[in-house]
């Protein structure tokens, strides 16, 4: 199993901030990896809503389906599910001095004969997790300055 934690601030209401990043859709503009990533069904955002996303890792691209898990005033949860891997996504929120601090949290757990890779991937995934500190405050800025 793979684990990143990444921490970051963005200058922008908690609210607005979980609002943004909580339709999963938008991880096309701040997950490096994400080459597209569309909503499976209609209505509002919430615990439940799921997103066909498709990766790619290492010139390999992975189809998974994301669902919201836990949409809370300062968390959101969200669990992928491939053929080869099972993946959770969980950003918590705290408010800072006019800014709102992200702590992101993946975790990557490969099946089958994928796992044997997990010692040898880390190091990507650290690489990506250190990408997203600038792609998603990025994306923040764009969506909501």
């Amino acid at each position: 199993m793979i684990r990143v934690t990444r921490t970051l601030a963005v200058p922008y209401p908690q609210a607005k901030v979980i609002a943004y990043l909580a339709d999963f859709a938008h991880a096309v503009d701040w997950d490096p990896g994400t080459v597209s990533c569309e909503r499976l069904g209609e209505g509002t955002v919430g615990e439940g809503s799921r997103w066909h996303n498709v990766t790619e890792f290492r010139g390999r691209r992975t189809e998974l389906t994301y669902r919201l898990d836990t949409y809370t005033p300062d968390r959101l949860v969200f669990s992928g599910v491939s053929q080869t891997a099972e993946t959770t996504d969980d950003l918590s929120f705290t408010p800072g001095a006019g800014s709102t601090v992200i702590t992101y949290h993946a975790t990557i757990r490969f099946k089958g004969l994928s796992a044997l890779a997990s010692p040898v991937l880390h190091s990507e995934f650290e690489r990506l997790g250190d990408e997203i500190t600038t792609t998603m405050p990025r994306a923040v800025a764009q969506a909501l300055g």
